[in-house]
């Protein structure tokens, strides 16, 4: 990716603390392995909204962390229809697999603005050598979003319109939960109807008729880029919801 977005100081902030805090709910990430993570980064932009991070088919020779905001994994058919296949958030590695695969068959871009950190392959190679539980661990995180592109297969393929953007919901409250990005019940969301409409395969009057079902169920409120959760345990089981596939137990790898 080329971009014109100021470089910020590493130095200044963590920018992997949301990265270490899920994996350490998932097996214990000792401070020098966190240490390393951090020294993995060589620098942090702001990327604005609507940014392709990056191209399918684009050779890539580092791989890129969200800090904070949401980025879109997606498809697109030469008519211009689009398929998102995953939402990713702070913590996550957006094409951590280009590390071996050197491109991707899909596009990657901001859903929101953005803070990534960008951890060059070469730094990556050193940490699968030296490192072989850290090493685990990454592999970890790309076995994860396999499973959530599973989960959305099913979706999409098997659960009702309404159930499909409930269950998108109550994981999203999942997966920022890790994180501490939840207030609550609530989470910021700022995405459009129809990026929901092109995770969920729906059009986007369709996901504007099942969020107001949703409302008028008592479950859930999607308004001004704010998620307030009414009822959990209900939306949970209107949409299905097992969080076994986000494997949230800690176990050592």
């Amino acid at each position: 990716m080329s971009s014109n977005a100021p470089t910020l100081d590493v130095a200044a902030e963590d920018p992997v603390g949301c990265l270490v805090h899920k994996l350490r709910v998932r097996d214990e990430v000792t401070d020098a392995e966190a240490d390393i993570l951090r020294n993995a980064a060589a620098r942090v932009e702001d990327v604005p909204l609507g940014r392709t991070l990056v191209a399918a088919g684009q050779k890539l020779d580092q791989s890129m962390l969200i800090v904070s905001g949401f980025v879109a994994r997606y498809k697109d058919l030469s008519n211009g229809q689009r398929q998102i296949t995953d939402i990713h958030v702070a913590g996550d590695f957006t094409d951590l697999h280009g590390f071996l695969l050197k491109r991707l068959e899909h596009n990657v871009g901001t859903l929101a603005p953005t803070r990534i950190a960008f951890v060059p392959h070469e730094r990556l190679t050193r940490i699968s050598e030296e490192q072989p539980h850290l090493l685990r661990m990454l592999w970890l995180s790309t076995l994860i979003d396999s499973a959530i592109q599973r989960e959305r297969m099913l979706s999409v393929g098997r659960r009702s319109a309404v159930a499909r953007i409930a269950h998108l919901m109550c994981e999203l409250y999942t997966r920022l939960s890790l994180v501490n990005e939840v207030d609550g019940l609530s989470f910021a969301l700022p995405i459009t109807q129809i990026d929901i409409a092109d995770v969920a395969g729906l059009t986007s009057v369709h996901v504007n008729r099942m969020l107001r079902e949703l409302r008028d169920r008592g479950l859930v409120t999607f308004r001004n880029a704010l998620v307030e959760i009414h009822d959990l345990a209900g939306l949970e089981k209107l949409a299905d919801f097992d969080r076994s596939y986000l494997f949230l137990e800690s176990e050592p790898r």
